[in-house]
């Protein structure tokens, strides 16, 4: 993956594109909008990583001269703005992800990997998902594994598909919030954790290996590795 990184902040850049390239992927890094923007337009990019706040060229304008030129590479836009008015209007004028600063990098790469994926699987829409022997149908909303039904509430199920979908990658707590619940901050409460161990307890327990692992300070993962 070619990466291209708009941040005017030091520290920021140089932990991201560290990450990014330690990770296998190309990064070429502008300081301001006005040399993003060039870059965006004269370089070919899988993704764009890209500040809302910019010297030169503010992000969401820069993100707006790309699309209205046609520019359809996929933009995970980065702000310390974590409103959800500021979310939105990211999102309105391009972006096709927000994540607000702080931020772990484990999270910045699932969602351009998530944003990759998106982009590769076109219009397609899928209707059954598939992990190991865990299946689910999502026109007749039914789980099974190994070939026997599971009973989850509306909750449950969709805590479940979002992890199918995100299978074998390590998925956050804010990422769960925003997917599942709808929040675009912290509760300060235990609800992923109550959610996740009941249904870790439906699809793990006396069926086989585990496939609802829990990675100590980043999130949780669905797959057949820990």
């Amino acid at each position: 993956m070619r990466v291209l990184l708009v941040e005017d902040e030091p520290l920021i850049a140089d932990f991201v594109a560290k990450g990014l390239r330690e990770a296998g992927h190309g990064v070429d890094h502008a300081a301001t909008g006005t040399d993003g923007l060039h870059l965006a337009t004269h370089e070919t990019y899988d993704a764009l990583v890209l500040d809302r706040m910019l010297p030169g060229l503010d992000g969401l304008e820069l993100l707006r001269t790309l699309r209205a030129s046609g520019h359809r590479t996929p933009v995970l836009m980065l702000s310390s703005l974590g409103e959800v008015e500021q979310r939105v209007t990211g999102l309105r004028s391009g972006a096709d992800d927000y994540l607000a600063k702080p931020f772990a990098f484990v999270e910045l790469m699932a969602r351009l990997e998530g944003l990759l994926r998106r982009q590769a699987s076109g219009p397609e829409t899928l209707t059954r998902l598939r992990v190991a022997d865990l299946e689910m149908d999502l026109l007749k909303r039914s789980v099974k594994r190994g070939g026997q039904s599971l009973d989850l509430q509306p909750r449950e199920f969709r805590l479940l598909e979002y992890l199918m979908r995100h299978a074998e990658q390590v998925v956050t707590r804010t990422m769960l919030l925003e997917a599942v619940w709808d929040y675009h901050f912290d509760p300060q409460t235990n609800v992923i954790d109550v959610h996740v161990s009941r249904l870790r307890q439906k699809i793990d327990r006396d069926r086989g290996p585990p496939l609802l692992h829990t990675v100590r300070g980043a999130g949780y993962l669905l797959g057949t590795r820990a």
